[in-house]
């Protein structure tokens, strides 16, 4: 049972948990002792035969806190797989009457979070995905791209709005408002919203989103000139499947005799001006 434990947890394990298993408190202040386990926070110990990998620094930092403690912010963010390496500072939110000092390597937050806020994964309390994109995407710079990945992977904007309206008052709330009103101006992807805000910029117009062409919605059209413009996110068509839709796409998109642009994230965030160039070429033709 202790095996199955540390195999399921990365090798971290409460005080009650090994009770559980069938030790006595003893044994474990023996394996203290004895430099087998290390005592990451008071009654949580990891077991130092393998690696304390970022998944048991996560998980070690929310348990120091209690059973009723969560990971929150990045933290929740890559224990969800919305970003691709754990944060140093690892956020935990804790209900307001909660005790417990802030203990080094984590960043902790009082709130009381309603039920539809959290989830369980492997056996660590997280904020659900909604809640965590809109968090998450305000703590650091370029996150609406963690906000472009949800969805993507069709987390609904609506369940976005109700974990943030469930949540007003928070921290970052108001940046994750506004956030959360660019998803609204009818693209679906942070790098389409990116690019309409580009075009809005540059005072161009007669553009449509999400226009039909061939079957397919194209995500922004110019109809005078006949030109779709596809926008590809960070997390968008990295599949083989994926870039082998959008080439059938685009050849039935090009056979209706409309010119087709693709532009990047990296295209919008780092050559905007180009990106405004090349369009201005292709719809002065």
């Amino acid at each position: 049972m202790l095996n199955d434990y540390l195999r399921r947890h990365d090798g971290v394990l409460t005080l009650p948990q090994a009770l559980d298993a069938g030790l006595s408190r003893q044994a474990v202040h023996r394996r203290v002792r004895s430099g087998r386990w290390r005592q990451c926070s008071r009654g949580v110990y990891f077991v130092d035969d393998r690696p304390f990998t970022d998944a048991a620094r996560v998980r070690a930092a929310v348990w120091a806190y209690g059973e009723r403690a969560v990971a929150s912010g990045l933290a929740a963010a890559w224990w969800h797989g919305l970003t691709m390496f754990a944060p140093d500072v690892v956020e935990v939110t804790m209900p307001r009457n909660g005790s417990g000092r802030i203990r080094p390597g984590s960043k902790l937050r009082r709130r009381d979070l309603d039920v539809a806020d959290i989830v369980e994964q492997r056996g660590l309390r997280l904020t659900a995905v909604a809640l965590t994109v809109v968090e998450a995407a305000v703590r650091i710079r370029g996150g609406a791209k963690i906000m472009d990945r949800a969805l993507q992977r069709d987390v609904a904007l609506r369940e976005l709005w109700r974990a943030h309206l469930r949540n007003k008052g928070r921290y970052g709330s108001p940046a994750a408002r506004m956030l959360l009103q660019a998803a609204d101006d009818g693209a679906h992807s942070a790098a389409e919203r990116l690019f309409i805000k580009l075009l809005k910029q540059a005072g161009i117009t007669g553009w449509r989103t999400n226009y039909p062409v061939a079957g397919y919605l194209v995500d922004v059209a110019f109809l005078r000139s006949k030109l779709a413009v596809e926008i590809d996110g960070l997390a968008f068509h990295t599949e083989t499947e994926h870039f082998h839709g959008d080439r059938v796409r685009q050849n039935a998109i090009t056979l209706l005799g409309w010119q087709v642009l693709r532009f990047t994230w990296l295209d919008l965030t780092e050559y905007p001006d180009r990106v405004i160039a090349t369009l201005s070429a292709a719809i002065s033709v």
